[in-house]
């Protein structure tokens, strides 16, 4: 028997094919590379076939790590999905442990045993190989054993043993604390887990794998600690959090709430209560604040909410719970009436000189005035004027007539004694103050008051000092504050006599800091009492001190009143104040003077020195009035002279005036010359305003002379008007030519295409071309030469006779049209002799091409009209 079972190992051993791989063997027995091939040769063998080839293989090279890697793949695929209790997983594990004794550095080999195991779910096994592992591979090695080691921990239930394990992988990676973090907030250590935070937030050198920023980390530590109070006990939430206000300013509404709700959660009502109130006394921003007094209404709310719901159920309610829910109403109540006022102070907070924000606060206090005088003390202690935001002195005049509305005059007199005293920063803060004090005794109708305390307010100081001069005091300016004078002057008009008055206006204007309006008003003054000559000089010394253009109102004054009280009677010397304000008046200003000027001499002065005005004024005025002063210029010369001494006015004025002004005065030159039945003069003015006029863009002006010629001229003038009409039509193209081939060239010089302003000029102008052509198409094409008559009317003695007049029969009309064919050649030439030879002798006749005429080349349209 013996024999026979060798015999048959033998043969389920070896056959005839593993006859070369054992010679090879038995030659290098120390070959791995020959074990391999012998191994992948019996690749497809039976289990305990190749596992009996790896056995002898490691009997002969233990020490190979390539063996012993493929032998342990070998196995676990053997007893892949077979149950973990079976026996062959336990004969995998020994082959493990024999490999580590010559495999003990070879990381992979412990990841594998590891992942193994971990996989057969012995945890205390699993734990130990795992230690084993750490303790058998170098540190540098580690950071592949512990990832696995930690899917393990989180694979199974047991919190104690993680938690130890974490810890000893922390001092490896403490960068991973967050990690840690989360895993002991899944398993509930949440005193661990905040203990952890809190030392995350304390490392200042911590960076998170995670992106989050310290503010953010910060968060979760006091959301964690304080949604569970009942759970975390090794921190003081309260320093941690008080901590995290003093560093973390610009998120205190999510921490003070944050503490409240620690105290709440843990049932402390009265303490969450008291934060609250401190929260919303000490946060600076609005945001801060909606989010506290959100969330403390919200708690008192709930808290109502309880009690009264408990009250329901309860059957026989005490009075003692009666008084706690009124007592929870009220605070409730006057938590959301206090919400205005604690906003204020949050804004107030933020800039305690912020003096809108003291006037907010008053008016939220409307009703309890010893709240009100608190406020305005406290306001006025307290804004600074050299940081104040708004007027400072309204807080004092707002202040002083809250005294006075409640008929505390003495104590209103009082606050405006110390406002006078107040360092403001600018002058025009103090001069208001006195203004408003004077207004005040005005109001309890103490004139003499009232004048006193201007006098005072307008005092002279022991020195003088410049008004803009920041280094003296307000104190020591405001005596040259215009808004002090000019009330002064209000009140010495009202309350006080001729003398003083005049003395105040003599002092503002001995200051230098009248303005126009305060001369004129001191000049109506003594007209008022018929100081005509004062007023005068008056206005007089008002135009010594300004210029031009600000001196106009008071010359315009001036001038008018001076021509109201005289009238003619002083000629001469209103010729020389007019010459005396035209002389540096600017163009802008000067059409209304020479207008008065002009009326002035046509009433008391002579007709010509009226012209001469006129004149003067249509070179004088700016360019836009000088075609309206041109026309005002015409109109009176033809009243006075005639229509005929208007013929040197237009010719001045289209020379003077720009080509679409001189365009229209044009037109009113040749209608005007059309009435007095020169039609040669109008036409030669057509013909001269032509040479600014394109056809393409002054379509109006060529039909308005192609209706004169029809109705004043004959076939020749048309013939005329159409020739200019494209000769001027050429010269306008040939300009447009110049100009794109200028662009094109600077455009390909410098690199830039040509802007678009030419084009939109170009397509404009062909725009413009097309409507005249079709405005002329619409008009019919059949014009009638008629005899040439004045528009004036159809007598036969306002009829002027065309020595040009002509005669076109029908027979005439036909011969036209048979020679229509020849009518080009015949014009050509200049008469019709060529057209007789044309028919004795046979001249063979060739078609000009139409680009030799360029833009004189004739139109369909000029032939129509032609043939009519």
């Amino acid at each position: 028997m013996p024999i026979a079972s060798e015999v048959n190992l033998a043969e389920v051993f070896f056959n005839e094919e593993d006859l070369p791989y054992e010679e090879e063997i038995l030659r290098n027995a120390y070959s791995v590379k020959h074990w391999m091939r012998y191994v992948e040769h019996k690749r497809n063998a039976p289990r305990f076939v190749i596992n009996t080839v790896f056995e002898r293989a490691l009997k002969e090279l233990p020490g190979s790590y390539k063996l012993w890697y493929n032998y342990l793949k070998t196995l676990r695929k053997q007893v892949k999905g077979k149950c973990i209790t079976d026996g062959e997983y336990e004969e995998v594990n020994n082959a493990f442990e024999r490999a580590l004794v010559f495999m003990h550095k070879m990381p992979r080999i412990w990841m594998d045993y590891c992942a193994f195991m971990t996989f057969q779910c012995k945890i205390t096994r699993t734990r130990q190989v795992f230690d084993r592992a750490l303790r058998a591979l170098p540190v540098t090695q580690h950071h592949r054993i512990w990832p696995l080691y930690l899917e393990f921990l989180k694979r199974f239930d047991i919190p104690e043993t993680a938690v130890r394990v974490w810890r000893r992988y922390l001092k490896l990676c403490p960068e991973d604390a967050e990690e840690y973090v989360e895993f002991l907030q899944s398993i509930g250590h949440l005193d661990e887990a905040a203990q952890q935070l809190a030392s995350i937030v304390d490392n200042e050198h911590f960076v998170s794998k995670h992106g989050k920023s310290n503010h953010q980390l910060w968060n979760e530590l006091c959301e964690l600690i304080s949604k569970n109070p009942d759970k975390v006990h090794s921190l003081n939430v309260d320093g941690i959090i008080r901590g995290g206000l003093r560093r973390y300013t610009d998120q205190l509404g999510h921490l003070w709430n944050s503490l409240a709700g620690y105290y709440v959660r843990s049932g402390l009502f009265d303490r969450a209560r008291d934060i609250y109130e401190e929260a919303i006394q000490t946060v600076t921003t609005v945001r801060d604040f909606s989010q506290v007094f959100d969330a403390y209404a919200q708690f008192e709310e709930l808290s109502l909410s309880k009690v009264m719901e408990a009250l329901e159920r309860n059957p026989n309610p005490t009075e003692d719970n009666e008084i706690d829910v009124e007592l929870r109403m009220a605070r409730f109540e006057y938590l959301m009436e206090r919400r205005l006022l604690l906003l204020n102070s949050v804004l107030l907070r933020q800039n305690p000189h912020n003096v809108a924000e003291w006037h907010k606060r008053v008016e939220l206090y409307d009703g309890k005035p010893h709240e009100i005088i608190n406020t305005y003390t406290e306001a006025v202690h307290t804004v600074q004027p050299k940081l104040a935001v708004g007027k400072l002195y309204t807080l004092w005049v707002a202040f002083a007539k809250f005294y006075e509305t409640n008929k505390q005059l003495g104590d209103a007199r009082i606050v405006f004694e110390k406002a006078v005293l107040v360092d403001y920063l600018k002058v025009d803060e103090l001069a208001s103050v006195w203004c408003e004090w004077a207004e005040m005794e005005i109001r309890q109708e103490q004139y003499d008051a009232a004048l006193r305390i201007m006098r005072r307010a307008t005092a002279m100081p022991k020195r003088k000092v410049a008004y803009h001069d920041d280094t003296e005091t307000v104190q020591m300016r405001v005596y040259k504050s215009l808004k002090l004078w000019s009330m002064y002057a209000d009140l010495e008009e009202s309350f006080g006599t001729f003398k003083t008055c005049k003395q105040v206006y003599d002092r503002i204007v001995d200051l230098k800091i009248c303005t126009p309006q305060i001369i004129i008003n001191y000049g109506m003054f003594l007209e008022e009492h018929n100081y005509f000559e004062e007023a005068f000089k008056a206005y007089e010394k008002g135009i010594a001190l300004f210029k031009w253009p600000n001196v106009y109102d008071i010359w315009n004054t001036y001038l008018s009143k001076f021509l109201t009280r005289y009238g003619g009677q002083k000629l001469e010397r209103a010729r020389d104040l007019f010459e005396q304000c035209l002389d540096g008046c600017p163009p802008e200003l000067a059409k209304n003077l020479y207008l008065l000027y002009a009326k002035l001499e046509e009433q008391h002065g002579l007709a010509r020195h009226a012209m001469a005005v006129y004149e003067r004024a249509t070179t004088a005025v700016k360019e836009e009035e000088m075609y309206a002063m041109f026309n005002l210029y015409v109109k009176k010369a033809a009243e006075i002279y005639g229509i005929p001494r208007t013929r040197q006015i237009y010719e001045k004025a289209i020379e003077v005036l720009p080509e679409v002004d001189s365009r229209k005065m044009c037109v009113l030159f040749a209608e005007m010359e059309t009435k007095l039945g020169e039609i040669d003069r109008a036409r030669a003015i057509y013909a001269h305003c032509s040479q600014m006029c394109d056809p393409r863009v002054t379509a109006d002006f060529w039909q308005t002379w192609k209706e004169f010629e029809i109705r004043h001229g004959n076939e020749d003038t048309m013939r005329e008007m159409l020739r200019i009409k494209r000769s001027i039509q050429a010269t306008y193209n040939t300009q447009i030519n110049m100009m794109s081939a200028a662009l094109i060239n600077a455009a390909v010089t410098t690199g830039e295409p040509p802007k678009d302003a030419m084009r939109a000029l170009e397509a404009k102008a062909a725009e413009t071309t097309a409507r005249a052509i079709a405005a002329v198409g619409a008009t019919g094409g059949n014009i009638m030469f008629v005899r040439g008559e004045t528009q004036g009317g159809t007598a036969k003695e306002d009829r002027v006779v065309n020595p040009d007049e002509i005669d076109i029969d029908d027979e005439e009309d036909e011969e036209e049209e048979e020679e229509e064919d020849d009518e080009h050649t015949a014009e050509a030439n200049g008469n019709g002799r060529e057209e007789d030879i044309s028919k004795k002798v046979p001249i063979e006749r060739q078609a000009i091409p139409a680009k030799v005429f360029g833009s004189l080349r004739r139109t369909a349209e000029d032939d129509e009209e032609m043939d009519e």
